[in-house]
């Protein structure tokens, strides 16, 4: 059910001050070298406090934000799924996933910077923030003004559904040590919803249609927190957009070979999230969506963020001016760098997502430097502007959940941080298009459903493979339960339909009469049988025996109540398991035999990696944009 679902024509909110809003300094006691505390449930000010700052600075902070609040432009409505993206005005395709509408000419504050340096630690005052390409990844680490402030900021959320999809994945299982990996989708759309946003994005023909988004990035967070993974995807991209059902009961069917960002209008965001799940076969735990507005806001409140360009740039669909060398961007020049897209490199939207990933990656270090945002006003300015810019889903739909997912990923170092493209082919039916390129596209995000990191520093997180007896036997094959599940669709190839089916038939006519079809989706490229103890072990070498599966296929995993076989990408027909090329023998072995499924742990190189700690990156100007 969606929530807050209008703000038409609603003008912003005056930040009040302290004393209208009952400030209780006993609330922000603490040392200012630490995080801010978070009062009980249940006490006035519960969420979370001001980090790093005393009572009497946060209470000049909070009549500072109020003062420089009330003098802001007005927010128009926003009821529609509301993010950022662009490209050229009403183009809905685009040359390798180019395209998109115009952003005004000129406009936001230009400033030559000397060389990026790198910047120590703040002193007790951190906040991460992301900008995913326009659209926001907030990490908060502020609320401030007592419990009323704080439901103050939680009424400027806006949230919808999750998922709109009907054959939702699980989530993601719980590592060895009982950590789980977190999967948040960053939206952007087009909207021209509003004033603000028809001034911003251009073409006021398109207000009343629906969004689409243009932007869109998976960011994978380990279970252990060490690492970080983004992959972005084309908006041109054409996939299978599943069945979704809208909140209010309109069903859109399931449509094949469509434009990735036209999900987008199904519903609302919960359907882009089906269409993911159903894409990379990983589950998504949250999304997070931001307008045009909304990312000048952000950028205004963050107080600029360093680029490069290697040659002077001038693209007149976004109004990107700017001279050859580093700059400070923010405001509508952030949107501007952000919506690029003929200026940049080959003027496709792989460029534009180039682009984007630089600019995450230096806000990323910016802010974890603390350098930006020690001044606790600006800290407030921070909270009001994201807190208005995001439209999320439920579970990230409070300033305590937020700021409980910022602590969470202040963890990860910048130099574990990997930005990807997911690699692409042209559209063999439609050259404006683009499709997942078979192979790389199912290697990375094979690489994200085992959380093994983009980088290529992680150690292999494949479960253990036993190459020791079993130390309890198996028992007689009536008696194991079995459960089948289909995981053989891919980013390029559809699932074979029915198959878990058929080999569930298989098992039972092998002997295995408790063998049974799971409908629940697990794409994966190869074929496991996992266990979930020690004493199934024998149990599992069975089932994988019949099937003539390898041994190496045979893993343990965790919290499963029976032997389960997933039937992988690589086994598409037929009931026993293929024979290697070679001709040995897929049934043999001990797990470091010749048909050891041996994974590289690295992004293929047509990802297009960029490491977090990249300061010395520079965007490639196309020369024909250049003066």
């Amino acid at each position: 059910m969606r929530h807050n679902g209008t703000r038409g024509g609603r003008s912003r909110r005056r930040v009040p001050e302290a004393r209208e809003l009952g400030w209780d300094d006993s609330l922000y006691e603490g040392d200012a070298e630490t995080a801010g505390p978070r009062a009980a449930p249940g006490r006035a000010g519960a969420g979370a406090g001001l980090p790093g700052a005393r009572s009497g600075a946060a209470g000049a902070a909070v009549s500072g934000a109020g003062s420089r609040a009330g003098g802001r432009r007005a927010r128009g409505s926003a009821a529609a799924p509301a993010a950022t993206g662009g490209g050229d005005d009403g183009e809905r395709g685009g040359g390798h996933g180019g395209g998109g509408v115009p952003a005004p000419r000129g406009g936001g504050a230009r400033r030559a910077g000397n060389r990026r340096r790198s910047r120590g630690p703040g002193k007790g005052r951190r906040v991460l923030l992301w900008s995913a390409g326009g659209l926001a990844f907030v990490i908060l680490g502020t609320a401030g003004a007592g419990y009323l402030y704080y439901q103050h900021l939680n009424g400027n959320i806006e949230k919808d559904t999750l998922n709109l999809g009907e054959n939702r994945l699980d989530r993601s299982a719980p590592n060895a040590d009982g950590q789980t990996p977190l999967n948040i989708l960053l939206l952007g759309s087009d909207s021209r919803n509003t004033e603000e946003n028809i001034k911003l994005g251009g073409s006021r023909a398109d207000a009343d249609r629906k969004p689409l988004a243009d932007v869109q990035m998976l960011v994978h967070v380990s279970a252990d927190r060490s690492n970080m993974s983004v992959v972005s995807i084309p908006r041109d991209t054409r996939v299978t957009i599943p069945k979704c059902i809208d909140d209010d009961g309109t069903v859109y069917p399931e449509s094949d070979r469509n434009i990735i960002n036209s999900s987008l209008q199904n519903g609302g965001p919960g359907c882009t999230v089906a269409t993911w799940e159903g894409l990379a076969g990983v589950p998504i735990d949250h999304f997070m969506m931001i307008d045009f507005a909304g990312v000048v806001d952000m950028a205004d409140a963050v107080g600029g963020v360093p680029v490069c360009v290697d040659n002077n740039v001038k693209d007149p669909d976004s109004g990107l001016h700017l001279n050859k060398g580093e700059h400070d961007i923010k405001g509508q020049t952030a949107l501007q760098w952000l919506r690029t897209r003929h200026g940049f490199e080959d003027g496709s939207d792989i460029g534009r997502a180039k682009a984007q990933h630089m600019y995450m990656n230096a806000m990323v270090r910016q802010l974890k430097s603390g350098t930006k945002l020690s001044d606790p006003g600006k800290l407030m300015d921070l909270a009001e502007a994201a807190t208005k810019a995001l439209k999320v889903d439920p579970g990230l739909g409070t300033v305590k959940k937020l700021y409980d997912l910022g602590n969470d990923l202040k963890r990860v170092p910048t130099k574990r941080i990997t930005m990807t493209t997911m690699p692409w082919i042209p559209d063999p039916r439609s050259k404006a298009h683009v499709v997942p390129k078979p192979g790389d596209a199912d290697k990375l995000f094979e690489l994200i459903r085992n959380d093994i990191a983009l980088d290529g520093k992680d150690r292999k997180k494949l479960p253990p493979k036993k190459t020791t007896e079993p130390t309890v036997p198996a028992a007689p094959k009536g008696e194991i339960a079995v459960a089948v599940q289909n995981g053989t669709g891919s980013p390029s190839l559809a699932p074979v339909p029915q198959r878990a089916s058929a080999i569930a038939d298989a098992l039972i006519a092998n002997g295995f009469h408790q063998a049974i079809a799971d409908p629940t989706p697990k794409p994966q490229a190869a074929t496991t049988v996992t266990y979930a103890t020690e004493e199934q072990r024998a149990n599992a070498l069975a089932v994988a025996d019949s099937l003539g599966l390898p041994k190496s296929a045979v893993q343990l995993g965790s919290g499963l109540p029976q032997v389960t076989v997933v039937v992988g990408a690589d086994w598409r027909e037929g009931t026993s398991f293929p024979k290697p090329a070679d001709g040995g023998d897929a049934g043999s072995g001990d797990g470091a035999g010749g048909e050891e499924r041996d994974q590289d742990t690295k992004a293929p190189d047509s990802a297009d990696a960029l490491n977090g700690d990249d300061d010395t990156a520079c965007m490639k100007v196309n020369p024909v944009y250049t003066f």
